[in-house]
């Protein structure tokens, strides 16, 4: 009998076990971990760097990076927040730097801190942490004075006072926390890049550039069509874009990808996009730029950039426009204004998607609804606890992600210790 079991190894289970077990010393807990290492998210994440958290410090704001959670994560970030997961990693002599677009690392560059971090903190603890230990049930007991969780691990069972499940995107566990009456959001994949061929980007893979992104709405798409804050046509994105070899990527694609994870997955990953190489002008204002310069320059269009943006992209658009090897006194205002639509108002046809990095994200997960977030227990089932993306919440990329196993973890650690020292006595 342990007091505590969690299943999952990764980051929302270390860090709920690790905070049982510093406010309630001697409480039996056990990780209940199905692959043979534990941490596998964090190694790989941020690089091999671990992106830990992002330097967002005010709770409204810091929500506003959750597509699916925005409003549910409000209140648990008043109370635990990127500050104080930065205060747990120093307290543990693991120093956070934070980079430019704000995300934060450990000063070390590499995620093995993190991980040796949480392991030595889980051997100091005495929480035991079992590998190659798959769950294949969960049940719930009634006793007379208490509730009992009976955890099926391959032919035997384990038993524990409070169930916490930390178990990512596992179908198996979400078919069990069904099974138990609870609702699953099913889910799709979040967090991932566009596969585009087109000429005008496929021979500049690595050029990256500030723009603009829209996804155009199907039309007449039919009656499973999501009509929701997430309707297509609101699916618009700005930052960084980065020109790949199998189409786009970085930020601007990256947060379209997750804001419109659900309407993506419906358009089957096939559906069109409008980019602005140049988020300052609008079509008509560039046109007017573009007739400025062609009374005042003699050269070609292709050596002439008047815009900041790379050389090889304005070379690609030029060429798009029909004018490469023409003068500014020879282009007509139709070729311009064509030019003016290649950069601020180009089309181009995505094709499927390809996962961003290792970091596999999903849509997904236990029904908010379902979820009391004062405790982060099952409002159906007392004893029951979530956290991490196990539940319907997932972000932008960013350290985002790994914010909401932190504050689950920490918030669901505070109510078991509570529930058990409330039920000892």
């Amino acid at each position: 009998m342990y007091d505590v079991l969690v299943v999952g190894g990764g980051a929302a289970g270390f860090y709920t076990s690790i905070h049982i077990a510093e406010k309630r010393p001697n409480t039996k807990i056990a990780i209940l971990e199905r692959g043979k290492d534990v941490l596998t998210k964090v190694k790989i994440s941020g690089g091999g760097r671990c992106n830990v958290t992002h330097a967002e410090f005010n709770p409204a704001d810091l929500s506003k990076n959750y597509p699916r959670g925005e409003k549910e994560l409000l209140g648990p970030f008043h109370t635990y927040a990127s500050g104080d997961t930065v205060g747990f990693f120093e307290e543990r002599g693991v120093a956070l730097k934070i980079e430019e677009d704000g995300r934060m690392f450990p000063v070390t560059n590499t995620s093995q801190t993190i991980i040796d971090c949480f392991l030595s903190e889980a051997d100091r603890l005495g929480i035991q942490v079992k590998t190659l230990c798959s769950v294949t049930g969960i049940e719930q007991i009634k006793e007379e004075k208490e509730v009992i969780w009976k955890v099926a691990i391959g032919d035997g069972h384990m038993y524990c006072k409070k169930l916490m499940l930390a178990s990512g995107s596992n179908p198996k566990i979400w078919k069990y926390v069904e099974g138990l009456g609870h609702t699953v959001v099913p889910p799709v994949p979040s967090l991932f890049t566009f596969n585009i061929k087109d000429k005008r980007i496929g021979d500049i893979p690595g050029v990256a550039t500030h723009a603009e992104v829209r996804v155009l709405p199907k039309k007449n798409f039919g009656k499973n069509y999501l009509k929701s804050k997430f309707d297509a046509s609101v699916l618009f994105s700005d930052g960084p874009l980065l020109i790949t070899h199998w189409g786009m990527s970085g930020p601007a694609i990256l947060k379209l990808s997750a804001w419109g994870a659900r309407i993506l997955e419906q358009y089957n990953y096939q559906f069109k996009i409008q980019v602005n190489w140049v988020p300052e002008y609008h079509q008509n204002g560039l046109l007017e730029l573009f007739l400025k310069v062609k009374q005042v320059e003699k050269k070609t269009v292709l050596r002439t950039k008047v815009l900041d943006i790379p050389k090889r992209l304005w070379a690609n658009l030029v060429q798009a426009a029909g004018i490469d090897d023409m003068t500014w006194p020879e282009v007509s205002k139709q070729h311009l204004t064509s030019l003016a639509e290649q950069l601020t108002a180009g089309i181009f046809q995505v094709n499927g998607k390809s996962t961003f990095k290792e970091e596999f994200v999903t849509a997904g997960g236990v029904d908010l609804k379902e979820i009391n977030f004062k405790t982060y227990e099952s409002k159906k089932l007392a004893g029951l606890y979530f956290a991490g993306e196990v539940i319907n919440v997932d972000a932008i990329t960013g350290g985002f992600n790994f914010q909401n196993a932190w504050t689950g973890g920490y918030i669901a650690a505070q109510a078991v210790v509570e529930d058990l020292n409330s039920n000892s006595q």
